[in-house]
């Protein structure tokens, strides 16, 4: 039985990009290839968003025009940003994401928005 959260990519250079150590490091630094793995770990190993909040890296949800995306810090200024895969996104009465049914998400990118 298989209950961890789906976990997608939206094209099938960005799973290559994301699942190469190699080729993040270099785009990246080793520093922020490391907390990468570790964080896509942490998503592998969790069955909702809601098992993520706690954990390393600080999950967040975001605002404004990143409104319905999470982000968890790397090193540096660089966030890992996902979204939920269902649209709409689960959410709760007051409009925030709704951590515990989000059980599939994309991995949209590695990004310094404070740039």
């Amino acid at each position: 039985m298989d209950n961890n959260l789906k976990i997608a990519f939206l094209s099938a250079k960005d799973k290559e990009f994301f699942g190469s150590s190699k080729q993040v490091a270099k785009a990246h630094g080793s520093e922020n290839a490391k907390k990468l793995s570790r964080r896509l770990d942490d998503l592998d190993a969790a069955q909702s968003m809601d098992d993520m909040r706690g954990l390393p890296g600080h999950w967040e949800e975001l605002k404004n025009d990143r409104t319905g995306q999470f982000s968890v810090r790397l090193h540096g200024g660089l966030r890992l940003i996902v979204k939920p895969q269902k649209l709409p996104p689960p959410a709760k009465p007051d409009g925030g994401l709704d951590w515990p049914a989000i059980d599939s998400i994309y991995i949209v990118e590695m990004v310094d928005y404070h740039d």
